[in-house]
């Protein structure tokens, strides 16, 4: 199983949002730029917006905790950054996890043979 990092600097956040490839869909919206790495770093991103530190904290566990469960799928030397919508802010674990599995089906970076 692969280790995954946190993105946490600014400036690595700025660089995937630039030069990494995008999709979103109701919940969440995922940038994927390859790393040199062979491990992933995951960065989440949940804005003021979606609510209160309560609610972004919520949010925030809830794409770790699928992201976690799931990480053997994802390929390895990727950094991930994963924005919440304002929509994830009433949904629950099992539509999170539906969510961020299919922007790694969209962005080809979770393998067929483990999915």
């Amino acid at each position: 199983m692969n280790f995954t990092e946190s993105l946490k600097s600014n400036r690595d956040f700025k660089y995937v949002y630039d030069n990494g490839k995008s999709y979103a869909n109701r919940f969440l919206v995922m940038y994927v730029l390859e790393n040199s790495k062979d491990y992933n770093r995951l960065g989440i991103s949940v804005s003021k917006k979606v609510g209160n530190s309560v609610v972004r904290h919520h949010i925030t566990r809830l794409i770790r905790e699928s992201y976690r469960l799931h990480e053997a799928v994802f390929n390895s030397g990727l950094d991930i950054v994963i924005v919440a919508r304002v929509n994830a802010k009433n949904a629950s674990y099992k539509e999170v996890e539906s969510a961020l599995l299919h922007l790694g089906k969209l962005q080809s970076v979770i393998s067929r043979e483990n999915s």
